[in-house]
């Protein structure tokens, strides 16, 4: 299997305006340290992508990138066909409503309860004093309840999230990404804390959501038993550069070994499962 180079985008023969993200020659520098390196790839519409790599590799960065969370510091992100650079206001916030954001912890506002923080994916399109509202009367119960019930939580609706588990607190968290209804939704390492059969869960449900919802789907993947079944594209980054991209069952143990180097042992990637 020959490494694909990073000019070889998703992008290439798509369809002109299928493209959600194109990365050109797109750097991310804080100070002296490159954090992102000449990124050239695309993200289309309802596709499914794993982002792998060994710490440090910036995958954090990126999605904060395209996100328009940081912008980059040379070359251009394109978001739904804005460059994010030039993006204020109105514009700028709708572009942040249309990106749904699934972190690994500190997910849920632990003093608000579970219905208030599924709710919270309304913010973006709701007027401040319907919002400030919802705070203390849900001004859309019925949207809070279908969603707790897609993840199998609904009785949980007027719980406090300190009386869930962590594997019940991501599924408030994908609830409330369910009522934002992003076009894309970004899960930066969603399953780092759980044990492989929440993970595998937790993979699950998102994937099966980003289906239903034909939403496009990236996730940072720490754990790589994770990874076949759900996604249609890998991109490996290693300091900050694109290293491979491929299909998961293009992966090999050797590129595993190149890519993750030091930390190929310590991640117990010898036992991890490869298709043939």
């Amino acid at each position: 299997m020959e490494t694909v180079t990073q000019t070889e985008t998703s992008t290439s023969t798509a369809p002109e305006g299928a493209a959600i993200f194109k990365l050109s020659d797109a750097s991310m520098s804080f100070g002296r340290v490159d954090a992102l390196k000449n990124l050239n790839f695309g993200v289309l519409e309802g596709e499914r992508i794993a982002v792998i790599g060994p710490s440090g590799a910036g995958k954090t960065t990126l999605f904060r990138m395209l996100a328009a969370v940081i912008k980059p510091t040379s070359g251009v992100v394109t978001a739904f066909g804005h460059d994010t650079r030039t993006l204020r206001g109105r514009v700028l916030r709708r572009l942040r409503s249309d990106i749904g954001i699934l972190y690994q912890n500190d997910n849920l506002i632990q003093h608000l309860r579970v219905v208030h923080n599924v709710l919270m994916g309304k913010l973006g399109r709701w007027i401040l004093p319907r919002a400030l509202l919802s705070l203390f009367w849900p001004q859309d119960l019925n949207a809070a309840k279908k969603a707790l019930g897609e993840v199998e939580l609904q009785e949980k609706l007027w719980s406090m999230p300190g009386e869930l588990s962590g594997g019940q607190q991501q599924r408030v968290a994908i609830a409330r990404l369910m009522v934002q209804q992003p076009r894309v939704m970004l899960a930066d390492e969603p399953v780092s804390q759980l044990d492989i059969r929440l993970g595998r869960e937790i993979i699950e449900l998102l994937s099966g959501v980003a289906r239903r919802m034909n939403t496009t789907l990236m996730v940072n993947l720490h754990t790589l038993e994770l990874l076949q079944g759900h996604f249609s594209r890998v991109i490996a980054l290693r300091e900050g550069a694109v290293f491979w991209q491929g299909t998961p069952r293009e992966i090999t143990r050797e590129m595993l070994k190149d890519l993750y180097g030091a930390e190929y042992r310590a991640m117990h990637l010898d036992e991890v499962e490869l298709d043939a």
